[in-house]
């Protein structure tokens, strides 16, 4: 286990090595492998700027609402940017060795996150709990 996690984190640092792997796919499915990849860097920097926006602009909350807010949003934005190049690199490797594309439910779990914290604000604002 640990073994397999520093050949991928290998990979992350150093692409070249995936050429080593199966043969080259169509140019076009690496690009947009590539575009997807970074689709996810610019949810991870929205999540940046929200978690900046909740600790700088949500002012009237109470301090450890608010900042709990914010780290949740960075931390979900680490993740993402992380989970970004792991997804990229096993896309790539899975191409080049002719396999099915790798399943996640990442996606369905950074959107109930997002949908989450965003109700949660929404509820903290709309009951008025704002400053007290």
């Amino acid at each position: 286990m640990i073994e397999r996690l520093f050949a991928t984190l290998r990979l992350w640092f150093a692409p070249q090595r995936i050429r080593a792997e199966g043969s080259t796919p169509d140019y076009r499915f690496s690009l947009a492998n590539e575009r997807t990849f970074l689709a996810w860097i610019r949810t991870s920097l929205a999540l940046v700027a929200g978690g900046i926006a909740v600790d700088q602009f949500l002012t009237g909350l109470r301090w450890g609402v608010r900042t709990t807010i914010a780290v949740a949003l960075l931390a979900g934005a680490a993740l993402c940017a992380v989970r970004a190049v792991n997804h990229w690199v096993r896309c790539e490797r899975a191409m080049r060795r002719g396999e099915d594309l790798p399943a996640s439910r990442f996606p369905a779990v950074l959107a109930t996150a997002t949908a989450l914290a965003s109700l949660l604000v929404i509820a903290i604002v709309a009951l008025g709990w704002a400053g007290q």
